[in-house]
């Protein structure tokens, strides 16, 4: 009996230890991937063509999913806080609340999670896809770093594009916020821009704005980072469109609060 308990905590011991040295694997894995691109950002040479389409493809095409979904946020933040304040006779602070909501923490989470469900499986299938036709082997061979060729613009489209979405998207949702407001709610609409306006600060912007940032370097490089390590054949390719999505999700969450930890702990 006591040697199965023992057997039992060593293969235990086992999966934990098998676990976390495959954990720290994928961290390095990830960190020098992503210090290889990043380090490809000041060489030469600029595939500004590249860049340009992902703007397009990154920016341009992920603001109809954005708008939408800041807009139904900032509508139903308001009818929660007004039902919330109501039982304290603090209805006066939705405009406020949401204005705040949306700008310090729903727009950019929220933004960044319906850019990586989009963008993050199509950068990973679309590069996966080169890996399994070995497109990207045939870079290599007439001498293009695929790293340089493929992450760099993408990951720099990410970076730029991200908090124009994400200002676009709070400026929706707060606006969300304000149809809810004076159309269902009954405020005035002077008085619920007024108070909107007088209660941000200049720090809860660019608070937004360094989140979004952050979270397109993190969506991008998930995307380029699972393509790029795909497995062979359509499976392989699959496995690393859901791994990106997801770890680009878990990646924002958690980067969200060390940022919000940073910005707001005082």
């Amino acid at each position: 009996m006591i040697l199965r308990f023992v057997l039992w905590i060593g293969l235990v011991c086992a999966s934990v230890g098998r676990s976390t040295l495959a954990m720290c694997r994928a961290v390095g894995s990830v960190a020098m991937f992503s210090a290889n691109a990043v380090s490809h950002v000041v060489r030469p040479p600029v595939y500004v063509r590249e860049f340009g389409q992902q703007l397009i493809a990154v920016g341009y095409f992920s603001l109809p999913v954005v708008g939408l979904t800041t807009l139904f946020t900032g509508a139903a933040l308001a009818l929660q806080i007004y039902a919330g304040g109501s039982r304290f006779n603090a209805e006066s602070v939705v405009p406020t609340i949401v204005a705040i909501g949306i700008i310090r923490e729903l727009g950019p989470v929220i933004g960044g999670l319906m850019v990586a469900g989009r963008v993050s499986a199509s950068i990973a299938a679309e590069i996966g896809t080169m890996r399994v036709t070995e497109q990207i082997d045939a870079l290599e061979t007439l001498s293009i770093n695929p790293v340089k060729y493929l992450v760099v613009p993408r990951v720099l489209a990410g970076i730029v594009t991200m908090p124009v979405l994400v200002f676009i998207g709070d400026v929706i949702g707060i606006f969300g916020g304000f149809l809810v407001g004076t159309q269902r709610l009954g405020f005035n609409a002077a008085a619920y821009i007024h108070n909107t306006w007088n209660f941000l600060e200049v720090g809860d912007v660019a608070s937004s704005l360094i989140k979004a940032a952050v979270f397109g370097f993190i969506i991008t490089m998930m995307g380029c980072y699972h393509g790029y390590r795909s497995g062979r054949g359509a499976k392989g390719v699959g496995r690393a469109t859901t791994n990106a999505v997801v770890s680009a999700s878990v990646l924002i969450f958690a980067a969200n609060y060390l940022l919000t930890e940073l910005f707001f702990s005082a």
